[in-house]
């Protein structure tokens, strides 16, 4: 099995989120560029969804980098843990972006999204949430 190289990470986890949609019913598409603000944006039943993906390389990265004020709250996130480490599958984390903005540890030039503070039930592989 080919490894995933850490450069495409973002990319890597939106084409993951992006097959998961599809196979519960949803049409995607996905924006491409750099320093887009959606990444994802879905349909189902008539309702559309816009979502950003963040995702991470492996467990050892502890979490994705995010500053609280950059977080829409009218956004679904996912984020991914692409598990390239171990070949593992790619665990997901789904969130309104409120629930993002009260996760964050924010410090004065950065903030974090710990994985600890996301993984949980309410989060991990819940994608009801998307609905």
């Amino acid at each position: 099995m080919a490894e995933i190289q850490a450069s495409s990470t973002g990319l890597s986890g939106e084409y993951f989120v992006a097959a998961e949609l599809l196979r519960r019913g949803y049409s995607v598409g996905i924006t491409m560029g750099n320093a887009k603000a959606i990444d994802i944006l879905a349909e189902k039943t008539g309702k559309q969804f816009v979502i950003q993906v963040k995702a991470i390389y492996k467990k050892k990265n502890v979490g994705w980098p995010m500053m609280k004020d950059k977080v829409d709250e009218n956004m679904y996130y996912v984020f991914v843990n692409l598990n390239g480490d171990t070949m593992g599958t790619p665990e997901y984390f789904i969130a309104f972006g409120h629930e993002v903005k009260e996760l964050i540890k924010q410090y004065k030039t950065r903030g974090i999204l710990d994985l600890s503070s996301i993984n949980k039930d309410g989060f991990k592989n819940n994608w009801n949430k998307i609905q």
